[in-house]
């Protein structure tokens, strides 16, 4: 859960300051999170890390194979998480509400 909060974290701190270059994330708070859905859907969807996943060492992959999880299941997990409340409901194996509706689970990137 530590290695998670954190690339969130990385990933939000991120998403603010690129919202910074079009918005007031302050005034704006629709920004950071528009900005957090891209930033997921397109690296989880294409590299199946985000940056601040690559940072803390893990991955977004599929349940079933273990392989990306595609464009438009990041999405969906993008839209998700920035409800927060899908990450706070989570099953025995640590998958959140969001990873169970798009079928990905976070691992830990190998050595």
């Amino acid at each position: 859960m530590g290695r998670r909060f954190g690339a969130l974290i990385i990933d939000w701190v991120l998403c603010l300051l690129a919202a910074g270059l079009f918005a007031s994330p302050t005034r704006d708070g629709w920004a950071p999170v528009l900005v957090l859905i891209v930033e997921y859907t397109i690296f989880l969807g294409l590299f199946a890390q985000t940056p601040g996943m690559y940072l803390t060492r893990i991955r977004c992959v599929n349940w079933n194979d273990g392989g990306r999880i595609g464009l438009l299941r990041a999405l969906l997990r993008g839209v998700l998480l920035a409800l927060v409340v899908p990450a706070l409901l989570m099953d025995q194996h640590r998958r959140g509400l969001h990873d169970r509706l798009t079928t990905s689970v976070i691992t830990p990137v190998p050595r």
